[in-house]
């Protein structure tokens, strides 16, 4: 087996932008589809009916993250972060071949589960190749690939499905799964378990029964996406509803914050390096998306435009800002023998989440309008600060 000591840095680096690469891939595989609902209902499809479809690869993802992450405890990650791109590739294929309806959301179900398969498996190799004072960073990096792959879906597939209708559209994320396949095949090493982690039944044991403080950063990620979510899911509407900007001008602020957002997620990854922990930084970010929160929530309310529209900004960047951290320290605790079941725990539990933010908080917004969306936000951020816990330097996993 090669040992960490036999790889350089540039393929450290050249593993992170692969699985940086095939992250994305899956992101505009889930999160690029729904962008067909203008093209799918302007051609007479329901509304209803075309939401079901393009819903269809978020539900095949959060179905089967954790049986993804059993498999990379099981077989390794390269084989992981082949197979499921290539399931994608089958999937995208065949689902720009098919006209039924029915099929059609069958395949893009199908598409989803292969999507799964690169959030625990290119998590893994990062922390397995990367050094602590590096890890973060390399993290952070990868955390870009979620906005990357949204950028991408938003501009690509919309384009693609106007110009050439929607079989071509779906083939975008499919062919470029198959460019992931083979990347992966190609590039990706599986790294190295602990010395003496094979034979030593306690780095085998499960961690989750030991203790809680898996449970606690699981429980305090799923509090902390909902201000996130909060954010993603109504600035654009709150930006044209209540602040009275122009659709273009909304849509290009909201479209900046993903990019600053990224840097912010590298940013913090950097922080926790220098600090030599994931969370206490975590901990930090936990009260800044509280605070700014419910200074939005209170800006908002008062219509102080001047105030509320940049730290619109600010809250976009500080609450992403805890995945990376979150997402390294499970791994680090959770060890090479439970790290992709943790962090398929971990996926599953934000991507529940997301998913109820636009329906219930939405019935909010209708009741109550947005300040109180935005203090709700606020109220959860400041209910993960006291679960975060306290957790020492963790050993090369």
């Amino acid at each position: 087996m090669t040992s960490a000591t036999q790889i350089d840095e540039v393929r450290r680096w050249s593993m992170l932008g692969i699985g940086v690469f095939a992250q994305a891939t899956s992101a505009v595989f889930v999160h690029g589809v729904p962008f067909l609902l203008p093209t799918l209902t302007d051609r007479g499809m329901p509304l209803t009916t075309a939401g079901l479809l393009v819903a269809m690869p978020t539900i095949g993802l959060v179905c089967t993250l954790i049986g993804w992450g059993y498999l990379v405890d099981r077989v390794g990650e390269r084989k992981v972060l082949i197979s499921g791109p290539l399931l994608m590739l089958v999937a995208g294929c065949a689902a720009a071949a098919t006209t039924d309806d029915l099929a059609l959301g069958a395949l893009l179900f199908l598409g989803g589960i292969g999507a799964a398969s690169t959030n625990g498996a290119s998590g893994r190799v990062i922390v397995g190749w990367f050094p602590p004072h590096r890890r973060g960073l390399a993290m952070g990096i990868r955390q870009t690939a979620q906005p990357l792959g949204v950028g991408i879906g938003a501009l690509a597939i919309p384009m693609v499905a106007d110009t050439y209708g929607v079989p071509a559209a779906i083939l975008v994320p499919a062919l470029m799964a198959g460019l992931a396949a083979v990347s992966c095949s190609t590039g990706i090493i599986d790294p190295p378990r602990h010395p003496g982690s094979t034979a030593d039944p306690a780095l085998r044991t499960n961690p989750y029964r030991t203790d809680a403080t898996l449970w606690r950063i699981h429980l305090v990620s799923v509090l902390l996406v909902i201000p996130q979510g909060t954010v993603w899911t109504f600035a654009l509407l709150w930006l044209q509803h209540d602040v009275g900007w122009p659709p273009v001008a909304a849509g290009a602020l909201v479209a900046g914050t993903q990019l600053l957002g990224a840097l912010g997620r590298i940013g913090a990854g950097v922080w926790s390096d220098h600090v030599g922990s994931r969370v206490g930084p975590l901990r930090t970010v936990a009260i800044a998306a509280a605070l700014s929160m419910a200074t939005l929530a209170l800006t908002a309310w008062t219509h102080w435009w001047f105030a509320a529209v940049p730290l619109l900004i600010a809250t976009s960047v500080i609450t992403v800002s805890d995945n990376g951290l979150a997402f390294t320290a499970i791994a680090e605790i959770a060890g090479p023998h439970w790290s992709g079941r943790g962090l398929g725990i971990q996926n599953t539990g934000q991507n529940l989440a997301m998913a109820a933010i636009p329906p219930a908080f939405g019935a909010l917004v209708t009741i109550s309008g947005f300040p109180a969306v935005f203090l709700l936000a606020a109220g959860t951020a400041a209910a993960a600060v006291p679960l975060v816990p306290h957790v020492p330097a963790q050993p090369d996993p």
